[in-house]
Formats: structure tokens, sequence, C-alpha cells
């Protein structure tokens, strides 16, 4: 891995917010991890990167209870109940783009059919372009993420109605 890629590799982790990450490959093994001082440090080899002790903070101090409020409304549904909906997940770290490029419509929009299999974003991690396809067939019914984001892995990307 040259110079240059491991730039790339730490400026991508500062700016997508995690704090670790780990490449391993036949070749060589590389650790990126940010300490609590948000700087972000390199370690090759097979030797783990030193943990910083964790500050020792001293338990907040509980709230005092809140006055009584005034009776509420008759409840009603939740108008986002999200429990019948099949979330579609990142399965990876990187950029999260919607459409093939910049000119082209989405891959898709709420309200879109979708069946498994089908296209519908591209997280791009480290250069190479990763076109993420549906697992489930369905409606989409929300879009969790904006364009050129960076996510995280397992991080919620659509919800889906799959009926």
């Amino acid at each position: 891995m040259k110079a240059k890629e491991i730039q790339e590799l730490i400026d991508f982790i500062a700016k997508s917010g995690l704090n670790k990450v780990d490449i391993e490959t036949e070749e060589f093994k590389i650790s990126v991890e940010r300490e609590a001082s948000q700087k972000v440090k390199f370690v090759q080899g097979g030797a783990p990167a030193p943990q910083a002790p964790a500050p020792h903070l001293p338990a907040p101090a509980p709230l005092p209870a809140a006055a009584p409020a005034a009776p509420a409304a008759p409840a009603q549904p939740a108008a986002d109940d999200t429990s019948k909906y099949i979330t579609i997940k990142a399965p990876m770290i990187g950029t999260l783009y919607r459409s093939a490029n910049p000119e082209s419509p989405a891959f898709v929009n709420v309200g879109d059919e979708v069946k498994k299999g089908q296209v519908i974003c591209i997280i791009e991690a480290m250069k190479l372009f990763n076109e993420i396809e549906s697992e489930v067939s369905g409606r989409i019914v929300k879009v969790l993420v904006d364009n050129a984001s960076p996510v995280e892995y397992d991080q919620p990307l659509f919800l889906v109605d799959p009926s």
C-alpha cells in the first residue's frame, strides 16, 4: 500500500466519523484508530495499536422530577410505525451515492417498486464503486441516507414495505 493510499484512507476515516478500521490482506495488515483526542494514528504490521485508557467521568447528578403535565389528548396511532417495514442496511462502510453519476436519476425513490437483486444505490470505498442490491422485493417507503454521505456498516439505508 502506497503512502498516498494510506493518507486517503486516513482522510476518509476522519471524514466518516468512524473510530476504527482494520484492513488485512495476504501482504499486510493495517489498523487505523481514532483516539478520544480525535487524532488519527496508523499502525502497520501485526502489532495492535495501543489503547488509550478511557477517562473516568463521574456519574451525572439525577435531574429533579418534572412537574406533572397537563392531561394529554387521546392517543393517536403513530404515523411513523416502521414495525411492518423491512430495513435495507449498508453491507460496508463508504460513501453512498443514490445514482450512477450526478446527471443520472436516483436508482430508487420513495414510492418506487423494487425487486430482490435490483441495484438501489452505490457505496464507494477506497475508490471502488460497489453496486448495492435490494435484499427484498417491495415498495420504498423512506430513504434514510442523503446522497454523497458517509455510511457505516449495518447503517439503515432504506425502509421497504414488503406487502
